[in-house]
């Protein structure tokens, strides 16, 4: 039996009202993920971030403060030292966005990113064991050939920036051991196999109890700076544009001040 015209009209808005919630839906069904996403500008994305090994700390913070915000987001970090982030985006590794700890690194690739924005900054000092038992005050301190000094290796940031600041001042430091990234600095200062070792302020403060961190004078000392940049490469191109822009944003920056990062 044909429908009349009132009759067309009741069917039709009875497939609205139905398709209205199915169009809100992900493939999962969850209503809240793609709503919630869409209202923050990001698409959901599974995204793979690259990022130099002493963020580690905080970037789990920030990341966990980003995927609250952006419900059916979810970010894996692949930390190391930055050169080795580097071999990995040249190797071409499933990722969506690098940070490194320098911005040498980060232009050694710049065929491979977006432009890239410094995000935060960092300064060495020298860690020892807690309640500093050799007492090191100061960089001349690391000269003495009775003690156990670890750095960087020279293709690490960190490496590099130690090496700038000790040569500036004319002291002859040889390591025990140079190591991948400056939280393998840390972790032998930590586990008593050096005496000594520069790492950056806020790896430092990372290990309460186990390490004490020596100042250096600004005058010196080194600013490492932290670039962001998506990569051409990745796959899920507008949420990671969202990601990196996002580290910018007030509230990445306040965790990364909480952290002891200071402002780019």
């Amino acid at each position: 039996m044909a429908l009349t015209f009132a009759g067309r009209r009741t069917a039709a808005a009875l497939t609205a009202a139905l398709l209205v919630p199915l169009a809100a839906c992900g493939d999962d069904g969850s209503q809240e993920e793609i709503g919630a996403g869409k209202a923050t500008g990001a698409p959901p994305a599974r995204l793979t971030v690259l990022a130099a090994a002493s963020l580690t700390d905080v970037f789990k913070a920030a990341g966990a403060a980003y995927e609250k915000a952006h419900p059916g987001t979810r970010i894996t970090f692949s930390f190391a030292g930055s050169q080795e982030l580097v071999a990995q985006v040249r190797q071409g590794a499933p990722a969506d966005a690098l940070v490194t700890a320098d911005t040498r690194s980060m232009d050694s690739v710049k065929a491979d990113t977006g432009t890239p924005a410094v995000i935060a900054r960092n300064r060495l000092v020298i860690a020892t064991a807690e309640g500093n038992p050799h007492e090191v005050d100061t960089l001349e301190d690391l000269g003495d050939p009775k003690l156990k000094v670890v750095l960087a290796a020279p293709e690490v940031p960190a490496g590099k920036y130690s090496r700038k600041i000790l040569d500036a001042r004319r002291i002859t430091v040889r390591p025990v051991s140079q190591e991948p990234s400056v939280r393998a600095v840390l972790s032998k200062v930590e586990l008593g196999e050096a005496d000594a070792g520069l790492v950056y302020r806020t790896d430092a403060d990372s290990a309460p109890g186990k390490v004490d961190a020596v100042d250096i004078p600004d005058a010196q000392n080194a600013i490492a700076q932290y670039p962001a940049a998506t990569l051409k490469q990745s796959r899920n191109a507008e949420a990671a544009a969202a990601f990196v822009a996002w580290l910018s944003s007030p509230e990445a920056q306040n965790i990364l001040r909480d952290a002891g990062f200071q402002k780019p």
